[in-house]
């Protein structure tokens, strides 16, 4: 499953993904196809077992490091390398490095320690994130009395980055046709995603084997150690929320001040993840085709349309640029696919501030034939740079998904049978997000996890972040979550995006932040607006 961060506020783009890139928008995971309620499957998932309190000797010389910090990137920022076990259960079978970043707490106040935070993904930058946002960004309270610390996860950017493909390659990747009217051009769609998963495989052999949540979690316990905390103290947003409540379900005496924003359900199989999270981008379809109906700007059915006709607008311009494609003026020669359109309005679908943008786009491409404004969304989602050169957000993301739950489809059959209710949970994006839910069935690494409910028996209270009309988390999952915390505090924001701290909303800054400063947790149940 692909989640992304998003902030109102300017900063570098984290994500990127178009619905081919299933790894990229679905968690392209699980076996059943089960349409059980979230609740029945919280009881039927095994519960994540913790480890023993004390660490054991093959790992000590993992905790007793002692890192070398050193400026870097942005004036203020510290920076150094960790080191991890490759293997857990073989440490001495070789390290992996972990990049490591900083900003010291400023003061006044009392240092309360070390503040971790991770923004999702999986694939996204914590260290790019950390100098781009959160070490700036973050409430001063926060930045005065905690060092901030982002430690990109294994396989990740920094940290001995996942490659897969080229940007030429990456390119042909993202424009191939993820919803296939016939034989050959499902074949074609198999073949990219084979292609993909045989470029991770032969470029990250020992690696693939080795990015899985729980392993990444398990590193986020020696960064602690090393940082000289007695218990982790974390924000994570999307995806490293799945991070955060592993974290705690391993070392729930460990666990410190943990604020999980934008939750993930741990205990779902993946086909329903996917289809949960399809329903989550109609949603939020659905509030931005209201918004767009009472503006005489519109260019999906004017002022006064039902969002019914809008969505039908819409699936319309993609078939018709599914067979032909528009200009963009793009220097390498892209022209506007079906594939990369979709991509561009499900970007805009994280945050409602990007709802102008991408109203200008598809109004420049269905009455200009101008797809430039979708193909900038796009690219911006995927991290693809001006000189055509692709994060490894990509090809990490589909190395953690692939790892941590089994394919969600394994053959075409698979998802052709699944795709009435795909389309019934969402009419506009539900083709081209079943099919993208295909590609970990040719990955070259077999899964090692499955879902697991996380109870974290023994921690300290953990607060979950739920929005109520959130596209990629949607707010089912963070009750699911919250049910299963034995210690969980349960915090609303009624409104529209992804996640909710740093967005906008008084409501539920301030109660987070006093849960950070003064470890006071919001009333179980709290609803913000």
């Amino acid at each position: 499953m692909y989640t992304r961060r998003t902030h109102r506020r300017p900063r570098t783009a984290r994500t990127g993904a178009t619905l081919l890139a299933a790894t990229v928008l679905l968690v392209s995971a699980c076996s059943s196809g089960s349409t059980t309620s979230s609740a029945s499957s919280e009881a039927e998932a095994a519960a994540l077992t913790a480890l023993p309190r004390s660490t054991p000797p093959a790992l000590a010389t993992y905790y007793a490091q002692r890192p070398h910090w050193r400026k870097c990137g942005v004036p203020g920022f510290q920076c150094a390398t960790f080191k991890a076990p490759l293997d857990y259960a073989k440490p001495s079978a070789g390290d992996v490095r972990l990049a490591v970043a900083r900003k010291k707490a400023t003061g006044p106040g009392k240092r309360l320690g070390s503040l971790l935070v991770n923004p999702g993904g999986p694939g996204g930058s914590a260290v790019g994130y950390l100098q781009s946002y959160a070490g700036i960004g973050y409430p001063a309270g926060v930045r005065a009395r905690y060092d901030i610390v982002a430690v990109d996860p294994r396989g990740v950017a920094r940290s001995e980055p996942v490659e897969c493909l080229d940007g030429r390659e990456m390119d042909t990747y993202t424009q191939t046709d993820n919803t296939p009217d016939d034989a050959k051009e499902t074949g074609a769609l198999v073949d990219a995603y084979r292609t993909f998963a045989e470029g991770c495989g032969a470029q990250a052999p020992r690696l693939l084997r080795h990015v899985s949540t729980v392993e990444a979690a398990r590193d986020m316990d020696i960064v602690r150690g090393v940082l000289g905390d007695r218990r982790l103290n974390y924000v994570g947003a999307s995806y490293g929320t799945l991070l955060g409540a592993t974290y705690a379900g391993l070392f729930p005496q460990r666990a410190g001040r943990l604020v999980l924003d934008g939750a993930l359900d741990p205990s779902l199989p993946a086909r329903r993840l996917n289809l949960e999270q399809t329903a989550g981008f109609e949603r939020a379809f659905q509030s931005f085709a209201k918004d767009c109906a009472r503006r005489s700007d519109c260019p999906l059915g004017g002022r006064g349309a039902t969002p019914g006709r809008i969505g039908r607008n819409l699936t319309a311009f993609f078939e018709k640029l599914d067979a032909h494609p528009l200009p963009t003026g793009d220097a390498d020669g892209r022209r506007l696919t079906e594939s990369l359109a979709t991509t561009g309005v499900i970007a805009a679908m994280y945050d409602e501030a990007s709802w102008e943008q991408v109203r200008e786009a598809l109004t420049s491409a269905m009455k200009e034939n101008d797809g430039t404004g979708l193909l900038v969304l796009s690219d911006s989602y995927y991290e693809r740079d001006a000189d055509g050169r692709y994060a490894n957000l990509m090809f990490a993301n589909a190395a953690v998904n692939c790892l941590d739950l089994p394919a969600a489809f394994d053959t075409p059959d698979d998802v052709r049978r699944a795709l009435p209710s795909f389309e019934k949970a969402s009419p506009v994006f539900g083709e081209g997000l079943a099919w993208a839910a295909l590609n970990c069935a040719y990955w070259p690494v077999a899964a090692t996890g499955e879902p697991r409910r996380i109870e974290a028996k023994g921690a300290a209270p953990i607060v979950v972040v739920g929005t109520t009309r959130d596209p990629a988390t949607p707010y089912r999952w963070a009750k699911a979550l919250a049910r299963q915390l034995s210690s969980a505090r349960l915090l609303t924001y009624e409104g529209d995006g992804h996640t909710a701290y740093g967005r906008g909303s008084a409501c539920i800054d301030s109660a987070i932040d006093a849960y950070l400063l003064r470890g006071t947790p919001p009333t179980d149940g709290k609803r913000c607006s």
